[in-house]
């Protein structure tokens, strides 16, 4: 048998994360995905299975006020985006999905991000 490599061992997290979370029209899944240098986060309708809202680090706007986009500063940066993004649409709580990341360092700087900016989850 052969050896998981860490990408297929995070997928493999996510999955079993996936069998308990589903984004609805009343609660979308709020995804995120964690890359070296970059992080991403989208808001998903799994009903319908549209992305609701979106923003990342390649975001123009979020790269014009982080020096760097593979850190913690950013990575609030992205969550208090995504939270604005998704209050303008009319959505007030979120089923926070980490996507098989462990909720430590960025990923929890972005759910923290979108705590503040009044998101619920």
């Amino acid at each position: 048998m052969a050896r998981k490599s860490k990408a297929e061992k995070r997928q493999t997290r996510h999955a079993r994360v996936r069998r308990h979370i589903s984004g609805t029209p009343e609660r979308p899944r709020l995804c995120v995905f964690r890359s070296a240098r970059h992080i991403y986060a989208q808001v998903i309708d799994d009903t319908t299975g549209s992305t609701i809202v979106s923003a990342s680090t390649l975001d123009k706007d979020i790269q014009e006020q982080a020096a760097y986009t593979g850190n913690k500063a950013a990575a609030r940066l992205v969550g208090s985006s995504v939270a604005k993004k998704a209050q303008e649409k009319g959505i007030e709580e979120v089923a926070f999905d980490r996507g098989g990341f462990l909720f430590h360092g960025r990923v929890k700087e972005l759910a923290d991000g979108a705590r503040e900016a009044g998101l619920k989850f």
